[in-house]
């Protein structure tokens, strides 16, 4: 695969390890003093970014998927950027909605062979009460 392929699986790998609250597999995914910075707080290294995760899911929560698109990637040596935009689909009682929204910009590194994420940040700026 090249490398942005690989980087495209990284994204999509997040997703699914978030969606099914395997948080422990979401934070291998960065490296080891990577940074997780949401809306509800920042996560540094794994440890703190499995902190961070449950902080946010603490109590039961709906079937959800974080759909991501509009991906652009930038690749040099050995690290490389990416910015896209991200939708949460959840269960609600009146049927699937969107709950939130926004856009990710990555940093990311290649350690031995495998690409991670070193800093990823999540602006949430579609969400209930913003205009």
């Amino acid at each position: 695969m090249s490398d942005k392929d690989e980087i495209r699986e990284l994204l999509a790998r997040y997703c699914f390890a978030l969606d099914a609250d395997r948080f422990e597999e979401m934070a291998a995914l960065f490296a080891p003093d990577g940074v997780w910075e949401t809306a509800f707080g920042t996560g540094s290294g794994r440890a703190g970014i499995v902190a961070q995760a449950r902080s946010i899911a603490d109590g039961p929560r709906p079937k959800r998927v974080h759909l991501t698109t509009n991906i652009v990637i930038e690749v040099t040596g050995s690290t490389a950027t990416a910015r896209s935009n991200w939708a949460l689909v959840q269960n609600t009682p009146d049927g699937p909605a969107i709950g939130s929204g926004g856009a990710y910009s990555d940093q990311l590194i290649k350690l031995d062979g495998c690409w991670l994420f070193q800093h990823r940040t999540i602006d949430r700026f579609i969400a209930p009460g913003q205009s």
